[in-house]
């Protein structure tokens, strides 16, 4: 199977399924048999997803991508037993990293959920063509991409996140910030946004946000 088929999806239920780690191995970059340039689009899938990964408090390099051709078995035999033992030294995936269990579970699927809209933004404003991993890794560092995955896809996925919390029941800033560990003043942008949306409401009496 082609690298570039490795959709976002499959990497996050991977991680739902309590996987420790994933490894993508791909064609040299430039080499792509079939002309497609799968393998580019798997590398810049991970770079994203790693940085999806921070943004929930896990180690992004519990997933890797590695250039590797079939005739490298030794090669792809060694890249394996170095992940390997880099996923001993993480520890379990969640606990490892101090994170609740099911705040973990909650934000993988919050991030399954906006796959389609992700998918959408990468294509229209992120995707690229490098000529090696490291060139990758270095485009996606840059400042002015940061601020752009963080205004599109981060902000989008901890309004969402917040929005599901709202419908399980009232919640107060100072509770939402408990349970996302963020900032008081980074909830409180949020519910201003969802607020002025139409999506949330501040409910007076209970001293609470709720679903508008």
């Amino acid at each position: 199977m082609c690298s570039g088929r490795v959709d976002l999806s499959f990497v996050l239920r991977a991680f739902l399924n309590g996987m420790d780690g994933v490894f993508i191995g791909g064609c040299h970059l430039n080499e792509c048999h079939y002309i497609t340039d799968g393998n580019h689009h798997a590398f810049g899938m991970v770079q994203l997803c790693r940085r999806l990964l921070e943004e929930m408090k896990l180690n992004p390099e519990r997933l890797r991508i590695e250039e590797l051709s079939a005739g490298e078995g030794i090669r792809f035999a060694e890249a394996m037993n170095e992940f390997s033992r880099k996923l001993r030294e993480l520890g379990p995936l969640g606990k490892g990293e101090g994170v609740n269990p099911v705040e973990m579970t909650e934000s993988l699927k919050s991030a399954l959920r906006l796959v389609p809209y992700i998918r959408l933004v990468e294509r229209e404003r992120l995707r690229t063509h490098c000529d090696s991993a490291e060139e990758y890794e270095n485009y996606f560092r840059k400042d002015e991409v940061q601020a752009l995955i963080q205004e599109l896809i981060v902000d989008k996925l901890v309004s969402s996140r917040i929005m599901e919390l709202l419908r399980e029941q009232p919640r107060s800033t100072a509770e939402l910030s408990e349970i996302l560990a963020l900032s008081p003043s980074v909830v409180s942008r949020h519910m201003i946004a969802s607020t002025r949306q139409g999506l949330a409401r501040f409910e007076e009496s209970r001293m609470r946000f709720v679903p508008a």
